[in-house]
């Protein structure tokens, strides 16, 4: 949801603000005009009190039961719980059904339950009876609609129907996190840094560029992002959480972690966020303290939350890492009747149990998850990344060579893997395969050797020069 902060800043608002906050403080709330109460429930739930929020609108309700903000407000609130049937009651409560408020949240509705087409329909029916003058900002609320709802494709089709040269700001924002939904990250960054240049202190703006760059897996740049964003509000939540996903990503989990209780210290029971910190924790082998932070966020997510298969995988690396072997296979056994990706929990539980020795185990899992991703090149790569990190390196290297001359020979595209096999070249004293491979890898994918192969070059080395480096290197001991 947008809120029009700048009219919440004004004195006309803050005069109303004091009103009400004054007259509630005794008990006796304030007559009102309904649309005066839902701003004030919307300064509520900018400032993230969203009881007062709620309060508010109660209220209006006792004034105003047919009013249309009122009744849409506590709709969205019913909908943010799945309760569709009390969503509709008061959009039936509505009196005035031309008001296009009313007409929003019927194709909200719709698109809460699932029925994209039939939203999409409904609105396009509606357009129809929107005047000229009206029409472009009428494209704009439908887009912000899909938007809201992580509908891209359907935001990106209304953005389209706005023609001429209509680059407002309320556009560019409205295309920027369009575009950001379709994963058009630069296209996004783009817009949005012009939006900076005319408003540099809009933590807002900051934040959604930290979010693109983190999806482009740009993390020092997001890092910088979220640190403009903090300057401006040391206290915002999303810029704590950027700057400390940031981090984690470039495996800086001492930082990483700072960041995320410092929003924790704001939020102590936002499950995703004691995740991402019992993460943290894991691997910094404060495995104790990761148990009680991960075992919080589990009875704080819901059943069918998206992340639980993760958290589950998460406390299985905690439990075994604490060696209690049996209690990391309970968690993954939690999974077998989620929605998930269950062959990444099989890698998991073949990575577990190769770990702690159980081989025979370990293999009879990756065959069965080579089998059911009818040997997708992507899940073979990280059991042999399982095999490097439990010390089979003779394994990983022969698992390569067998498998991935195969792979890299009938999908070009896939380019990924080559550092691992020219660490394990390394690693076994195959100095010639360890050259031709190390090539490979800086060719194919330098943002892999670099993560993978950088401690075997000098610190602020690029690249490009790994190659002739190692090459020089390696001669250089020969000829000694």
């Amino acid at each position: 949801m947008e809120f029009d902060k700048e009219y919440f800043e004004s004195e006309d608002f803050r005069e109303l603000l004091d009103s009400y906050e004054t007259a509630a403080t005794t008990g006796a709330y304030p007559f009102m005009d309904a649309d005066d109460l839902i701003d004030i429930a919307d300064y509520y739930n900018m400032i993230e009190e969203h009881d007062k929020a709620v309060n508010v609108v109660e209220h209006a309700l006792q004034l105003y039961p047919n009013a249309t903000l009122p009744n849409v407000f506590m709709a969205r609130e019913a909908l943010m719980t799945g309760n569709f049937e009390l969503a509709c009651q008061h959009a039936d409560t509505i009196e005035n059904k031309d008001d296009p408020d009313y007409h929003y949240l019927m194709a909200e509705i719709m698109i809460a339950n699932g029925d994209i087409e039939g939203a999409d329909e409904y609105l396009r029916n509606y357009g129809k009876t929107v005047s000229a003058d009206e029409y472009i900002d009428f494209v704009k609320d439908c887009a912000n609609l899909f938007i809201d709802y992580q509908v891209s494709d359907k935001a990106y089709e209304w953005m389209s129907r706005i023609k001429g040269n209509d680059r407002s700001t309320d556009f560019n924002e409205l295309m920027a996190r369009t575009l950001l939904g379709l994963g058009k990250f630069k296209e996004s960054q783009i817009l949005l840094n012009k939006l900076l240049d005319k408003d540099p202190f809009c933590k807002e703006y900051w934040n959604a560029l930290a979010n693109s760059q983190l999806m482009s897996e740009e993390y020092h740049d997001a890092i910088t992002s979220s640190e403009y964003a903090l300057a401006i509000d040391p206290k915002d939540t999303e810029a704590l959480a950027n700057k400390a996903n940031g981090l984690a990503n470039l495996s800086n989990f001492e930082e990483a972690l700072k960041y995320y209780q410092r929003y924790i210290e704001i939020e102590p029971d936002n499950a995703y966020i004691l995740f991402q910190s019992g993460a943290c924790l894991v691997n910094l082998g404060r495995n104790e303290e990761a148990l009680d932070v991960l075992l919080k966020a589990l009875s704080l997510t819901p059943e069918d939350a998206e992340q639980l298969p993760i958290l589950y995988q998460e406390l299985a690396f905690c439990y075994n890492a604490l060696k209690q072997f049996d209690k990391a296979m309970e968690m993954l056994d939690k999974t077998k009747d989620l929605d998930c990706d269950h062959v990444d929990v099989m890698v998991t539980r073949g990575h577990l149990q190769l770990g702690n020795g159980n081989v025979k185990a370990a293999q009879k899992s990756f065959i069965q998850a080579i089998a059911d991703s009818e040997s997708d090149p992507y899940v073979i790569l990280r059991i042999a990344i399982s095999l490097y990190d439990n010390a089979y390196i003779q394994a990983c290297y022969d698992m390569f060579i067998k498998l991935f001359s195969v792979i890299w020979k009938n999908h070009p595209e896939f380019t990924e893997g080559y550092s691992y096999l020219a660490l394990c070249c390394y690693e076994l004293n195959k100095s010639d395969e360890f050259l031709k491979y190390l090539k490979l890898a800086c060719e194919k994918d330098p943002l892999e050797a670099k993560s993978i192969l950088a401690f075997l070059f000098p610190e602020e080395m690029e690249v490009k020069e790994y190659y002739r480096y190692m090459k020089e290197l390696i001669n250089s001991k020969s000829v000694n």
